[in-house]
C-alpha cells in the first residue's frame, strides 16, 4: 500500500467507509494521517460524515467506542503513528469484550522504515492482540463482519498532503450480517432463574413470561422493564429462594456483582448461556451449555417467578427511603425514557438496587465489557451524540477526574445536550465494601485505596468551558428536571463513610 499516492488511500478509505454505512468518525489530528484528515474533512462538508475532532487519543477510541455502542453502526477512530496508536489500547479493549464495532484506522510509515530509527516508528501491524487486523482497505468488508473492534492499518508515503479535488461514492449498501446458529429449545421447568448481564438480548423477555422465569437484570442489560424482572436481584440471592433454584439461564455479559458471579459458577445446576464464552464471567463447568439462542415449550409455574417477585419488592420498599440512594434515584427517573450512561464501581451498583423493574426505564449503556473507569466521560458523550432526547451520566469522581480529558474539545466540535452526574466522595467509595475495607487494613486504606485528590472539579470544568453546579443531594430532582444547552456538570459531594455498613444492612435484608 505504501507504493499508492497517499490521497488516493484516503480517497479509497472514505468511500470504503461509505460503503459500510458509517456516518460517524472521530480524528486525533497528526502529520502522517494528513491525508486522511483531509478527506474527513471533505466528507464532513459534503454531509456524509459527521466528524469529530479530539486532540487526545486514548479519548477519541472511548467517543468513537461510544458512538459505536449507542448507534449499533461501524465507528472509526483516525490516528497519526507511534504513541497515538497505542493510546487506542483500551478503547479497543472494551470494544473487544463488549462487542463493540469499533474501528481503529492507524496511518502508519512505510514497511521499509520499520526497525531503523526513523520518527515516530514502530511495529504498528498486531499492536492489538486479539483485535482483527488488516493492512488493506480492500480487506475492510470482511474483517468488520463479526462485528466486534478491527484494526486497520495503512502505510502512507510522502507526499503526504496534495490539493486535489475530494468527492466520494454516496451509495451504500446494508452491513447487517444475517443471523446465524441454531436455537435451543428449554422446556419452561425445571424451576430456572434467568441471569441478565450488559447487552442481553432483549427478545428473552418474552421468553422468561411464557416460562415463567425470574429475570435478575442488570441496569445495563436492557431487560429491566421486563415483566418478571425481580427487584434488588442480588440481595434476593442472599435468601432462601436460591436453595431451590433448578436451573440457570444467563445471557449478556453479567459481571455486575459476587452473587450473581457466584451463582453461575456453581457446577452442580444445569446452565444454559446464551452467548458464548467470551461473555460468560468464569470457567465454564461440564453443566454450562451455549446457545445461540433459546425459546421456551411450554408455560411455568406462577408461584414460582410470584416468590422472587415479592422478595424483590419488600427489599426494594426497605430502600426507597434510605439517603444514600437519592442520587442513583434522581437520576434514574430523570433520565427516564431518554438515555443514561452509568459508570462503574458504586453509581452502577447503587442504581441496580433501587432502579424502579416491570417499568418503562431508560435506554442504559455502560462499559462493562471490562468495566474499567477510564473513558467513561467520552463514551457518554458519543453515546449522547447519537441519541435524542434526554441523556444523563453518572459516575464517581475518580471516573470522572479520570476522563477529564473527554472535555477537551475544540469549540466548534459537535456537543450534545447532556448532563454528568458527579458523585463525589473524593476517593474510591467502592473499596470499603470489599476485603480492602476490613478494619486490618485501615492504616494503609487512604492512600492505597481511598486515594483521595482533593482536586477542585468545578476550576476542572472551568478550564474546559463546562457548565458545573455544586447541589445538594436533595435538590438533586430539581436541577435534573430542565434541559441543558450543551454539556453540564452537576457536582454532588457525598461522604464515604458508612457505605460498608450501609452494604451490610443492605445485604441484611434478605435474611429478614
Amino acid at each position: 500500500m505504501s507504493d499508492d499516492r497517499a490521497v488516493e488511500v484516503a480517497r479509497r478509505l472514505v468511500a470504503a467507509l461509505l460503503a459500510q454505512e458509517v456516518t460517524e468518525a472521530v480524528l486525533s489530528p497528526g502529520s502522517r494521517s494528513g491525508p486522511l484528515a483531509l478527506a474527513l474533512y471533505a466528507a464532513d462538508e459534503q454531509g456524509l460524515i459527521r466528524l469529530h475532532v479530539r486532540v487526545d487519543e486514548r479519548e477519541a477510541g472511548y467517543l468513537a467506542l461510544g458512538l459505536a455502542k449507542a448507534s449499533g453502526r461501524l465507528t472509526p477512530v483516525i490516528t497519526t503513528s507511534g504513541t497515538a496508536v497505542a493510546n487506542l489500547h483500551p478503547a479497543l479493549l472494551e470494544a473487544l469484550h463488549a462487542g463493540v464495532p469499533l474501528l481503529a484506522v492507524t496511518a502508519d510509515r512505510p514497511a521499509r522504515l520499520r526497525g531503523t530509527g526513523a520518527n515516530q516508528t514502530t511495529i504498528q501491524p498486531g499492536m492489538f492482540p486479539g483485535i482483527t487486523f488488516t493492512d488493506r482497505i480492500t480487506g475492510l468488508a470482511g474483517a468488520v463482519r463479526e462485528g466486534g473492534p478491527v484494526h486497520l492499518n495503512v502505510e502512507l508515503d510522502e507526499p503526504l498532503v496534495e490539493s486535489v479535488s475530494w468527492q466520494f461514492p454516496q451509495n451504500s449498501w446494508s452491513m447487517s450480517a444475517p443471523v446465524s446458529g441454531r436455537t435451543q429449545v428449554l422446556e419452561s421447568g425445571p424451576r430456572t432463574v434467568l441471569v441478565a448481564g450488559d447487552g442481553a438480548d432483549p427478545a428473552l423477555a418474552a421468553v422468561a413470561q411464557q416460562a415463567g422465569w425470574p429475570i435478575l437484570a442488570e441496569p445495563s442489560s436492557g431487560l429491566r422493564s421486563a415483566p418478571t424482572s425481580i427487584a434488588c436481584g442480588r440481595i434476593v440471592l442472599g435468601g432462601r429462594l436460591i436453595e431451590r433454584i433448578e436451573r440457570i439461564v444467563s445471557a449478556g455479559h453479567p459481571t455486575l456483582s459476587r452473587p450473581v458471579t457466584n451463582l453461575l459458577t456453581r457446577t452442580n445446576l444445569p446452565t444454559v448461556h446464551v452467548g458464548d464464552a467470551s461473555t460468560f464471567p468464569g470457567v465454564p463447568g461440564a453443566n454450562v451449555t451455549f446457545a445461540d439462542r433459546i425459546s421456551v415449550r411450554g408455560s411455568g409455574d406462577e408461584s414460582w417467578v410470584r416468590s422472587w417477585i415479592q422478595a424483590g419488592d419488600r427489599i426494594e420498599n426497605a430502600l426507597l427511603h434510605a439517603e444514600q440512594f437519592v442520587v442513583a434515584k434522581a437520576v434514574w427517573e430523570a433520565a427516564t425514557p431518554g438515555l443514561l450512561v452509568l459508570g462503574s464501581s458504586n453509581p452502577i451498583r447503587d442504581v441496580d438496587l433501587v432502579a424502579p423493574v416491570r417499568v418503562p426505564g431508560p435506554r442504559v449503556l455502560a462499559n462493562r465489557g471490562l468495566a474499567g473507569i477510564d473513558g467513561t466521560v467520552s463514551t457518554a458523550i458519543g453515546a449522547a451524540l447519537t441519541s435524542y432526547g434526554r441523556a444523563i451520566a453518572l459516575m464517581g469522581d475518580l471516573t470522572f477526574l479520570h476522563g477529564a480529558n473527554g472535555l477537551l474539545m475544540g469549540p466548534i466540535e459537535p456537543r450534545p445536550d447532556l448532563t454528568i452526574v458527579v458523585l463525589n466522595d473524593d476517593g474510591g467509595g467502592i473499596f470499603h465494601t470489599l476485603e480492602q475495607g476490613s478494619p486490618e487494613y485501615s492504616s494503609a486504606f487512604e492512600r492505597v485505596f481511598g486515594t483521595p485528590t482533593r482536586t477542585k472539579i468545578d476550576a476542572l470544568c472551568a478550564a474546559h468551558g463546562i457548565k458545573h453546579r455544586l447541589v445538594q443531594a436533595s435538590q438533586l430532582e430539581g436541577y435534573l428536571s430542565r434541559t441543558p444547552v450543551g454539556i453540564e456538570v452537576l457536582e454532588v459531594q457525598v461522604t464515604r463513610a458508612g457505605r460498608r455498613a450501609l452494604q451490610s444492612v443492605v445485604s441484611g435484608l434478605a435474611a429478614v
